[in-house]
């Protein structure tokens, strides 16, 4: 006997007017496999979690295999195969919010919503986990509440949020003061403070409108890549690539389709500069691709913003669609014929790895965010196989700046090899975290004295992929001849214990590896894993020279960036911190070292990664 189509929906978990609802999701996107992320979003938005009868119904929509699909969907934190709750709340545990009360505001919201961390409520209202930094380290301990964030956290505000929130508020109306009657810019600002304690002439100052788009629409496209190299412009996302030879190079690949991406995941813990410029110089950052696009012939942009900052999502898109309305994106911008370009917003959700211009192209193409083999590199082949530029939000105002205003007005300031003014996060044991525009060459001491931290014992430059130095240094100057930054100053008083703040980093790398490649995936795990000995008081002598050489093989044989960096937490410490390590590692009585078991060590890595080793794994082969 036939089935009824009611109950073949049934068997497989979803109602007909679901399975109707998830193609429509498809549809709105012409069930482009590339445009995974946004279905896959909108899935778990409308489902509150992306179900595997889900991911059957996405995969024959796309046209792909649903292993695929499901590939996707478990590489992300933000998506969950499993319901999540109407109200999720992601407390951030970066290191700043442990330092700032993040205990007690956990133990407020578990008490609150009798649940702990991990766990959503049996009627399915709300859910509580821990999530890594979400750009908010200048006002923690904070967290976001769905679609929204709150900051300043305390155990009082934790009890008045759960209750208005139980008894039927929707977060909108919690967390922003009549939400309904402000535009989008007012109620980011309602959320967040942008906390500028110092307005530089470049970005922050006053900015006349579209000059520099004015100006690159007469000057043509050659002029504007001439400007850009003669300014000496450098990426302002830690690396410092000349951007105008970027721009250069994909500008001479010939292909019909090139694009420009705006790097808009600032994921480093301690960075949240790009938040600040996506908040109060949004029309800057689209005026820097549109210039970006006129140089390389790009008729298609795209910003990839961080799932963290979903918050200004709304406020972009309004932006975008002003910029279209007066004829500054679309067909013909500013009257010239041929010179059309438009630009999409791609919302990321949740992994570190896709700040890696690669890992972000592949998940803008709808893949797990893995770093791409290069060469070829993006400029030559990026974006579906396309001469793509990727440019952080910085970086494109700075250009828009740039254009406007001149290349020798931006190379008079700060130093030779590092011209220009740079944006610096600074938080923890300050008075006044927040953003400072100031130019490089800036020194460590000075910049100190001005966010109130004189009592500072280490800090950390460029997030914990970067450097951590010590009073004896703190002379040492903000440039890529020196200090090279991608903008986070993370300072950290006499009280703080260093061994603590290496191993959480040493965690977060370990959570945030993508997986690909088992230097990374698993030699973090025994660095983490090593530190964790220092800190219990059983680490020998010779566990020092363990972790140099650990670490510089991971470097040495790492994929991506992520692994190339991710051991320095511990040399840098190593380096300007010695008697840290010195003290507390004894020589063992029968001078034997702590045993160690392998297998127990990796096996939160094979969990996150959901891959095996070749190496390590003794039934690889069963």
């Amino acid at each position: 006997m036939a089935s009824h189509p009611e109950d073949t929906a049934q068997k497989s978990g979803l109602s007909l007017e679901e399975k109707a609802t998830i193609r429509s999701i498809c549809r709105e996107v012409e069930d482009d496999p590339a445009r995974m992320m946004d279905i896959l979003l909108r899935v778990q938005d409308r489902f509150r979690c992306i179900s595997a009868p889900a991911m059957d119904v996405i995969a024959e929509a796309t046209g792909l295999s649903r292993i695929a699909v499901e590939g996707v969907a478990s590489f992300y934190a933000f998506f969950s195969s499993e319901p999540k709750g109407r109200v999720t709340i992601r407390l951030c545990d970066d290191i700043i919010d442990r330092f700032s009360g993040l205990a007690s505001v956990t133990a407020a919201f578990e008490n609150a919503l009798s649940i702990t961390v991990g766990e959503t409520t049996p009627d399915g209202a709300f859910s509580l986990e821990y999530t890594p930094c979400i750009g908010l380290c200048d006002q923690a301990p904070a967290a976001m509440v769905n679609d929204l964030v709150v900051t300043n956290l305390t155990a009082e505000r934790v009890h008045e949020i759960v209750a208005a929130l139980k008894a039927g508020a929707p977060p909108e109306e919690v967390l922003v003061d009549r939400y309904a009657e402000r535009t989008p810019y007012q109620r980011a600002k309602e959320m967040v403070s942008n906390n500028i304690r110092h307005a530089g002439p470049v970005l922050l100052g006053p900015v006349p409108e579209d000059a520099g788009l004015e100006a690159a629409v007469e000057t043509g496209p050659a002029q504007i890549i001439r400007t850009l190299e003669t300014s000496g412009l450098r990426g302002c996302g830690g690396a410092g690539f000349p951007t105008g030879r970027k721009w250069r190079a994909a500008a001479a690949t010939e292909a019909d389709r090139r694009f420009v991406i705006c790097n808009a995941d600032e994921g480093e813990p301690g960075t949240f500069k790009d938040r600040v410029l996506l908040t109060e110089r949004p029309h800057l950052v689209f005026e820097g691709m549109t210039i970006a696009a006129r140089a390389i012939g790009a008729k298609e942009g795209i910003i990839y913003l961080r799932g963290e900052y979903v918050y200004l999502r709304d406020l972009l898109e309004e932006v975008l669609a002003d910029r279209r309305n007066r004829g500054l994106l679309g067909p013909a911008i500013m009257g010239v014929d041929g010179f059309d370009f438009d630009i999409r917003l791609q919302l990321g959700a949740g992994a570190y790895i896709c700040g890696e211009e690669g890992a972000l192209i592949s998940s803008c193409e709808g893949l797990p965010g893995e770093p791409k083999t290069r060469p070829p590199f993006p400029v030559t082949r990026g974006y579906l196989g396309c001469p793509t530029v990727v440019n952080n939000v910085e970086t494109l105002c700075h250009a828009a700046r740039i254009l406007g205003t001149g290349a020798q007005w931006f190379a008079g300031m700060g130093t030779k090899d590092s011209p220009g003014t740079k944006l610096f996060s600074v938080s923890g044991d300050c008075l006044n975290p927040g953003i400072y525009e100031l130019p490089y060459g800036v020194s460590i001491r000075d910049l100190l004295e001005m966010v109130g931290a004189e009592d500072a014992a280490a800090v950390l430059v460029g997030g914990p992929s970067g450097t951590m130095i010590a009073r004896d240094t703190f002379d040492r100057r903000l440039a890529f001849d020196d200090l090279a930054t991608g903008g986070a100053v993370v300072v950290f008083n006499g009280d703080r214990n260093i061994l603590e703040i290496v191993e959480y980093y040493m965690s977060f790398f370990v959570h945030e590896s993508c997986g690909y490649c088992t230097p990374c995936r698993v030699g973090n795990v025994f660095l983490q894993k090593a530190i964790g000995k220092f800190r219990k008081g059983l680490a020998n002598p010779s566990d020092i020279a363990y972790l140099r050489d650990l670490s510089d093989t991971i470097i040495e044989t790492s994929r991506c960036g992520l692994g190339m960096t991710s051991p320095n937490p511990i040399l840098s410490t190593l380096e300007n911190f010695p008697l840290v390590y010195s003290a507390v590692a004894k020589p063992s009585a029968d001078r034997t070292r702590a045993t160690f078991d392998i297998q127990s060590a990796i096996e939160n890595a094979r969990q996150l990664a959901k891959r095996r080793s070749h190496i390590y794994d003794r039934d690889f082969t069963k």
